[in-house]
């Protein structure tokens, strides 16, 4: 028997249908992920929860995260959308006066508080309450080109920068404002590094209209397929971002016989450092890798899109080293949180 609420003029609404925080049967490995969806209950939004969970698996998605605007509006139509086989991880997207944010794993119904704006000086008390249910707090879209989009918040008190959202083309304007999140994030990880924590990237596809989700979206090393291991590994920065499916990359640093992966750190003991990409899904693309010092080392993958590069280094003269692969005009493929070196 089907049971239903009462709504505040009356109608007959559905019993809340939450969607498990957890997917059986899947263990430790890496997983493909969305953590900025909006459905039809966001302004501009054209997909269904239903069309938008048969998005991803179409997209070869693992998980997404529901982040409709000011709203928890969806949390509990995902339950049926979900099945056994797609992780929804309940969110919003909080839309404040000056520049919007992700909260990621709020509990059900949970809704963050948007009015406000950088001259109040209460967002920290907003990120706290994300923190005290294990969420995850995502600096959106930092240089996105309209009113009340553009980021005004310091990344202080935010675990995550969005630093690729939505398609990496020239006839957006999202192509500069990605380059403008990556630049700013990238400079200001050799000092993080330096104090001993640094805040990872992430990507996600923003989505409002059918045929976007999943363009980027986020790659993350998990111990299993739940609400609570996906965030722990983003948050450790433990993941890398892809613009579909059919870009792989797998990037480690080794030293001697001691090896580290993405968002690992290294410990190399004075000896050198071999830096290893290996790519597959980018025809005639370019590898290039990263460190304090920019752009260190480039190389050309053949036009079967898959190759691996190497280049050595030391700890002497990078203190990370991350990597990006990009099409031969300039569009991102991948890129990835670093690896550091000690």
């Amino acid at each position: 028997m089907s049971v239903t609420a009462v709504g505040a003029k009356g109608d007959e609404m559905p019993e809340p249908d939450f969607p498990p925080t957890r997917v059986a049967g899947r263990g430790h490995g890496w997983f493909r992920g969305d953590c900025h969806v909006h459905s039809v209950c966001s302004a501009g939004g054209e997909m269904t929860p239903e069309e938008l969970a048969d998005a991803a698996r179409a997209a070869g998605l693992d998980f997404l995260a529901t982040t409709e605007h000011k709203s928890a509006a969806t949390h509990g139509a995902w339950g049926r959308p979900a099945g056994d086989d797609l992780l929804v991880i309940l969110g919003e997207e909080v839309t404040t006066r000056t520049g919007h944010w992700l909260a990621l794993g709020l509990r059900p119904g949970q809704v963050i508080d948007w009015r406000y704006g950088v001259r109040d000086a209460v967002i920290d008390r907003h990120l706290e309450q994300v923190r005290q249910v294990g969420g995850l707090c995502v600096a959106a879209h930092p240089y996105a080109p309209y009113p009340s989009g553009t980021f005004m918040y310091p990344y202080r008190g935010f675990d995550v920068v969005e630093v690729w959202n939505g398609p990496w083309t020239s006839d957006v304007p999202w192509q500069a404002d990605n380059e403008a999140a990556l630049a700013e994030w990238g400079r200001g990880l050799a000092a993080d590094v330096q104090q001993g924590w640094w805040r990872p990237a992430m990507g996600n596809s923003d989505v409002h209209l059918k045929g976007q989700l999943g363009i980027p979206h986020t790659v993350v090393l998990a111990d299993e397929l739940s609400t609570d291991a996906i965030l722990a590994g983003v948050r450790a920065g433990r993941s890398w971002m892809a613009e579909s499916a059919a870009v792989e990359l797998a990037f480690t640093v080794s030293a001697g016989e001691r090896a580290a992966g993405i968002g690992e750190r290294l410990e190399t003991r004075g000896e050198p450092a071999v830096v290893r990409a290996k790519v597959t899904g980018v025809p005639s693309g370019g590898v290039s890798f990263h460190t304090e010092l920019g752009k260190a080392h480039h190389e050309a993958l053949p036009d079967s899109g898959s190759g691996t590069v190497e280049w050595r280094t030391t700890a002497a003269e990078s203190a990370f080293v991350r990597v990006e692969v990009r099409h031969p005009g300039g569009h991102m493929a991948a890129l990835s949180n670093p690896i550091v070196l000690d």
